[in-house]
């Protein structure tokens, strides 16, 4: 009987980890789109710009060279599917 229970919640656990997993191959997959789009942009592909993604959320941290680069930059990766919001933490060089 007592084996039969922790087999019962070592289930539990597995199905409790599940969306969390899920919820992070979803986050891996809008980072790698973002990326792709950023990285096969004529105007933007020489900027180093980091992507990270959790729960959908795209955050967005490097240099441009002006302000109109980094709104560019915003309205390529809001045209990605999968991003929910995005912050933008892009600055421009001085």
């Amino acid at each position: 009987m007592t084996t039969l229970t922790v087999c019962h919640q070592a289930q539990e656990s597995t199905v409790a980890q599940k969306p969390i997993v899920a919820a992070e191959v979803q986050d891996s997959k809008v980072t790698i789109k973002v990326k792709s789009a950023l990285q096969h942009d004529e105007k933007i592909k020489r900027f180093n710009i980091a992507v990270v993604t959790l729960k959908n959320d795209v955050k967005l941290n490097g240099l441009v060279d002006q302000q109109g680069q980094t709104d560019y930059v915003e309205q390529l990766v809001r045209s990605v599917g999968g991003v929910h919001s995005i912050h933008d933490e892009l600055s421009v060089k001085q």
